[in-house]
């Protein structure tokens, strides 16, 4: 059975909130124009509605449309003047040294051929993100990134400049999908027949502290089952 696009996780007269599943875009836009993209899918639902900010189409989580042209216009200045608290969860390569650390390289969005987002400390703008890791087994680590900007990628970028890529980042670490042989020790499975617990990036856009609201977005099952492994697995006092 195929998996949904979305599911509602909030509704009121003026705003939706939405829980998107990895690998579908918000909206379009002049590299990626696909035919199964999520403000389509929710207008043939509730007719038209409003964009007010996006996350990556890989990224899984919270997203938040307005009904009207008004809230749309209150919502987006909110965004604007990060008057909007944002918190994710992420799925990491390695085990950072700090328990809290911060990232305020300068970025620029679609700075290469590839359409990343690149650093550039001279023509970048203004990118803060906050982390606090949460735990970590084997190779991998599960932090909580706060991001104070709103650049394209930001988290991904800043993490990978931390020398710990979101796990199956394509464009900013390596495709490899996280297995539980990886870092269960004495795992006893068969290697032809073991299935991934990530496959896709490991990034979930967890909640939203709106100027009158908090909204959240629960982890997929694929992160569900990598933090109950990693709780398994973790080292002690870690």
């Amino acid at each position: 059975m195929k998996k949904p696009f979305f599911s509602i996780i909030y509704e009121d007269e003026y705003i939706l909130g939405v829980n998107k599943a990895s690998g579908i875009a918000v909206g379009g836009d002049r590299w990626d124009d696909a035919e199964a993209r999520l403000d389509r899918l929710l207008g043939e639902a509730y007719g038209k509605l409003f964009t007010v900010h996006r996350i990556d189409r890989d990224t899984s989580g919270l997203v938040v449309f307005a009904k009207d042209g008004e809230t749309h216009r209150l919502l987006s200045q909110a965004f604007e003047n990060r008057q909007v608290g944002k918190r994710y969860l992420a799925v990491i390569q390695g085990r950072p040294v700090w328990r809290e650390t911060s990232c305020d390289l300068p970025l620029v969005p679609n700075g290469d051929k590839q359409h990343r987002t690149i650093i550039d400390k001279y023509q970048g703008k203004k990118s803060l993100t906050r982390f606090h890791l949460l735990g970590s087994a084997g190779n991998y680590a599960l932090v909580e990134a706060l991001p104070e900007t709103g650049r394209t990628h930001q988290i991904r970028v800043h993490l990978a400049a931390l020398g710990h890529p979101v796990v199956c980042d394509p464009l900013y670490g390596a495709a490899k999908p996280v297995l539980l042989s990886s870092f269960k020790r004495g795992w006893r499975g068969d290697p032809l027949e073991e299935r991934p617990l990530i496959a896709r990036l490991g990034l979930h856009a967890t909640e939203l502290f709106l100027p009158d609201r908090h909204l959240s977005a629960p982890l997929p099952r694929d992160m569900t089952a990598f933090v109950k492994q990693m709780e398994k697995c973790a080292s002690p006092g870690v």
